[in-house]
């Protein structure tokens, strides 16, 4: 089991991993070593989340996911076939956490009557200083 959170745990058996050929620089061993490490999980289907969570994962990774719901994540940063298989689990339990996390609502804070003057009072000095440089100019006292 893979815990993504203290209420979600996701069974290895649900990630599907599949390996090829990888971009990235290696030598010979990039030819013929399958080291790239592409990650699927199918979130419409799991029965480790609840339909709100699907929503939310759904919502929040739209980009990542295929139109069927399958979440796809690719890792071919490092030069064995193992060490991207960790990459890319890792990958995955950050994104899940990220998506399942509750957004707190924005609170709108006071503004200080300090600075509320402060804000009037430049406004006054800029339009004070813009008058005076025009042709027409009174005196405010």
């Amino acid at each position: 089991m893979i815990k993504i959170t203290k209420d979600v745990s996701i069974s290895e058996n649900e990630l599907i991993y599949t390996f090829s050929l990888s971009s990235k620089p290696g030598g010979q061993h990039v030819n013929k070593a399958s080291t790239r490490v592409t990650l699927q999980f199918d979130v419409a289907r799991t029965p480790g989340l609840s339909e709100k969570q699907r929503e939310m994962i759904r919502e929040r990774l739209r980009t990542r996911m295929s139109k069927k719901g399958i979440l796809r994540i690719v890792s071919q940063r490092h030069r064995s076939q193992r060490a991207n298989r960790e990459a890319a689990t890792e990958r995955f339990v950050e994104l899940m956490r990220e998506a399942l996390k509750e957004k707190l609502p924005r609170k709108k804070k006071q503004i200080p009557p300090a600075a509320m003057e402060r804000r009037i009072k430049d406004k006054k000095h800029r339009s004070r200083l813009k008058k005076e440089r025009s042709s027409v100019w009174e005196p405010d006292d």
